[in-house]
């Protein structure tokens, strides 16, 4: 498996990303990839990823099969982080 890095989402900023949640696909949008502070000996230079999801209920915090046109199928953890007007944020740290 290829260790991901902030490369491979900072070109999918506003893509949507199809997840599998309880036998239908709900779409993600990434709406930012950033870096996060560096830290010595670590394989790859930490990322977050926040993405937007429209429903009007909260989805749980855990892993979910999510797919992208460029990017294939990745399994990624997303936490709730906020509501807003057009939905709810979560998002993934990588370290």
């Amino acid at each position: 498996m290829q260790l991901l890095t902030l490369e491979h989402f900072a070109g999918c900023v506003n893509d949507t990303f199809e997840a599998a949640f309880a036998e239908a696909e709900v779409p993600f949008v990434l709406v930012e990839a950033r870096p996060l502070p560096a830290r010595p000996g670590a394989m790859r230079a930490p990322f977050s990823l926040l993405f937007r999801n429209g429903a009007a209920f909260l989805l749980p915090q855990q892993t979910y099969r999510m797919r992208h046109a460029r990017l294939g199928e990745l399994g990624i953890f997303l936490v709730p982080v906020a509501r807003e007007r057009e939905g709810f944020l979560y998002q993934a740290v990588f370290n």
